[in-house]
């Protein structure tokens, strides 16, 4: 399963305004493990940046001056997420504008090349709630360390939400087993790795078998039939 943890900077709250995207971020998992691939651009809107947006994430226009604009990243992004699904905090906001930018370049919404997105907003709303369910909120309840968030960043908010996302669904897969999982390496007091010898099968005797049959044999007649370790006789078809 391929996730991407996604978020965006704007100029604005508005797209139908003309407002435009100005950092998007993207970090990739596997099977709820990080991958280690990411993407994140900071993007040159092309427009003036609202006051009140600037308080929020500190991204001045000055900075984004010699960024590239939305078309030149574009399908690099599309790539990215393609075939993925998107894990987004107030995905309507994020989805909106990822959309207006892709609608400008006449090409597909986010929808039809993702495979799904998951609100993480909503989903905290209906863990809990009538509470408070920003993604500082939400780092606190899960003791999330979050003190090097001073302002909004793209790519500082999806590594955060991406742990919040990881402790709020940590009970759907706590008896799942990863058969992809790595193993630990077996590591010396050198601090080399040492190669692990193969585990050995031990069969049950003739002589074990008979005794765990007697065993269940007792369990059956004292649960008066109920033994479910025991195969049950098939029914004659009448």
């Amino acid at each position: 399963m391929r996730q991407i943890v996604l978020d965006t900077e704007t100029t604005g709250l508005d797209p139908r305004s003309g407002h435009r995207i100005i950092e998007v971020a993207c970090i990739e998992m596997v099977n709820r493990r990080f991958t280690g691939h990411h993407l994140h651009k900071y993007i040159n809107p092309e427009r003036e940046i609202d006051a009140g947006a600037q308080a929020v994430h500190g991204i001045t226009l000055e900075f984004l001056a010699d960024k590239p604009k939305f078309a030149d990243i574009a399908d690099e992004f599309l790539e990215f997420i393609n075939g993925a699904e998107l894990i987004i905090h107030n995905a309507p906001f994020d989805i909106g504008f990822l959309n207006a930018e892709l609608d400008r370049l006449g090409r597909v919404p986010v929808g039809t090349i993702c495979n799904g997105v998951i609100d993480t907003l909503r989903m905290a709303k209906e863990l809990h709630p009538g509470k408070r369910n920003s993604l500082d909120a939400l780092c606190e309840r899960y003791e999330i360390d979050n003190s090097t968030r001073t302002l909004h960043g793209a790519l500082l908010d999806t590594e955060l939400l991406a742990d919040v996302f990881l402790a709020m669904t940590r009970g759907q897969n706590s008896l799942m087993i990863e058969p992809d999982a790595a193993p630990r390496p077996n590591i010396g007091a050198d601090g080399q790795v040492r190669e692990r010898k193969p585990l050995s099968v031990r069969r049950a005797s003739p002589e074990e078998i008979a005794e765990h049959e007697t065993v269940l044999a007792a369990i059956d007649k004292e649960s008066k039939g109920a033994c479910i370790w025991l195969p049950k006789p098939e029914t004659e078809a009448a």
